[in-house]
């Protein structure tokens, strides 16, 4: 099976404030916050959904397609996409502008307070999704995580057309988009990715109940952070999987795509479901331990440990299947 990610490709600029945001907050200030806070440390990381996905997939040995757009600057970063085995022939290089940035303070709670510069990232709407699909020699499964709102809803639109099967996780784009469009979004969508936060958002913004969005999705796939994940369909829970313990935290960010790179991985092996979250569990808490969501380079046999120790034997020897396994066909995947 052929899996697609498109989202975002950006520079993540990383900053820790050595104390806790909720004490510079004066309540009757709130309506009007002006503040700024003086940083120990500045590190800048290749980052974005699209890319930090497929990174995770390439390092447990799955080799998926890039979709999205890039700055003029994206030259370094596409090399070591490559070289970590990431298929980036597709991504779109638009001259004059420069790959989108995020920018995010972490403090001592790991909470955090962040900005996204679009940049290039505004013109992944001109991507062709079926002329992809054909030029690759046909994709099975597009995740369409956040990027260009116009962009998302394109792609949804062409994988449908063409008989792509789709894995919405809108994430971060949330906030952003009026409920009509994610309900455009999520309908029909073969698998929902969401934190428990953006769950409860995404019922606000589209006026659908939790059992309504089952009942328009093949698989929803709900993280709970140190929690674990619970992942059902219309019919009730499939798996409920226990997070993977992080004792050395180091830095919350990426740790939501490194499950999804963990979980499609599985799938794509064709694992079950509670199989395809011990992979995703254990992946991200590789990233929680690293600054940075692109900066590690999995040791697999220390990954098969920290799984064994998380979920038991049996559940590493299934995992191993996956990691570097050939893909089953898309008929599996239901």
């Amino acid at each position: 099976m052929r899996i697609a990610v498109a989202g975002s490709i950006a520079t993540d600029i990383l900053m820790t404030f050595p104390g806790r945001f909720k004490d510079q907050f004066l309540e009757e200030q709130i309506h009007k916050v002006s503040l700024s806070f003086l940083v120990d440390e500045l590190v800048v990381h290749r980052g974005g959904v699209g890319a930090n996905i497929c990174y995770g997939m390439a390092q447990l040995g799955f080799p998926s397609v890039l979709v999205g757009s890039v700055g003029a600057d994206f030259a370094e970063y596409g090399a070591a996409l490559t070289e970590a085995g990431v298929d980036i022939s597709h991504v779109r290089v638009c001259d004059g502008v420069h790959t989108a940035r995020f920018t995010c303070t972490t403090d001592l709670d790991a909470n955090q307070i962040a900005s996204f510069y679009t940049g290039a990232m505004a013109e992944a709407r001109e991507l062709d999704l079926g002329a992809i699909h054909q030029a690759a020699g046909g994709i099975d499964l597009v995740l369409i995580g956040a990027d260009d709102p116009d962009a998302m809803i394109k792609h949804t639109d062409l994988a449908k057309q063409h008989g792509i099967a789709i894995a919405a996780d809108p994430s971060q784009q949330m906030a952003r988009m009026e409920g009509t469009d994610i309900r455009h979004l999520i309908d029909g969508a073969a698998y929902l990715f969401s934190n428990e936060y953006e769950a409860g958002l995404m019922s606000q913004k589209t006026g659908w109940s939790h059992q309504e969005i089952l009942e328009r999705v093949g698989v929803r796939i709900t993280t709970h952070g140190g929690d674990g994940v619970v992942i059902e369909d219309a019919s009730g829970i499939l798996a409920k999987v226990p997070a993977v313990p992080v004792p050395n935290l180091v830095d919350p960010t990426g740790g939501g795509d490194a499950f999804r790179a963990g979980y499609l991985t599985g799938r794509a092996a064709g694992l079950d479901h509670e199989s395809s979250a011990h992979l995703g569990c254990t992946l991200a808490t590789t990233v929680l331990e690293t600054v940075g969501t692109q900066e590690y380079t999995l040791d697999h046999p220390a990954f098969v440990a920290r799984l064994t120790s998380a979920y038991g034997a049996d559940a590493a020897a299934t995992a191993k299947q996956a990691m570097g396994a050939q893909p089953v066909v898309a008929a599996q995947l239901s």
